[in-house]
């Protein structure tokens, strides 16, 4: 367990911490809203962190190519369904963004489970339209946590755009993946 895995370890492990602090806001209650937004800015600084970290110092390793996602996923996912107007802060995501960004984060895990099942083997590699998308979502979480409401609304969107790029790019690459060996055989 080198450092960087154990900085992705503490972004996982400071998520229910976040939600609680959501779950338990109530109006007036705004030291929760920025112990949220502390919590996750640490989580947003530690993503950069890690990967940093494991680079510069040659520490990746395959428990790092599933805990740095894992992180990621588990954050986003949360904020995105605790800042949903479900939420009791004026400003939230509207429900078809939290839907549309946690769909695509189901389906590529279902998609790496079934590359998983099918190859025996699963490579995790972040494209750039999947590190763009976790940077939007990111900052709009943070906007929103700040009630920034009109740089919230463009974080999101560009959060939407690159949601939507990222997954359709990873689906046609997880497909390229499941494939890959079945059109030589067939060829044969």
């Amino acid at each position: 367990m080198n450092i960087a895995n154990k900085i992705s370890t503490f972004r996982i492990l400071s998520v229910p911490f976040f939600i609680a602090c959501l779950i338990y806001y109530l109006p007036g209650r705004e030291p929760l809203r920025y112990l949220a937004l502390g919590i996750f800015v640490l989580g947003a600084i530690s993503d950069g962190l890690d990967g940093y970290i494991a680079r510069k110092g040659k520490m990746q390793s395959y428990a790092g190519t599933i805990l740095d996602p894992l992180g990621d996923k588990l954050l986003l996912m949360s904020a995105f369904i605790f800042l949903s107007p479900l939420c009791r802060l004026p400003l939230t995501f509207p429900f078809w963004l939290s839907f549309i960004v946690i769909s695509r984060d189901l389906i590529l895990i279902l998609g790496a489970i079934v590359i998983y099942m099918v190859k025996q083997n699963l490579h995790v590699q972040p494209t750039r339209w999947g590190k763009l998308t976790t940077t939007f979502q990111m900052l709009a979480v943070i906007c929103v946590l700040s009630q920034f409401r009109l740089l919230a609304v463009a974080t999101w969107c560009l959060a939407l755009i690159f949601t939507v790029i990222s997954g359709l790019d990873y689906i046609m690459r997880g497909f390229k993946v499941l494939y890959a060996n079945d059109n030589h055989r067939s060829a044969n």
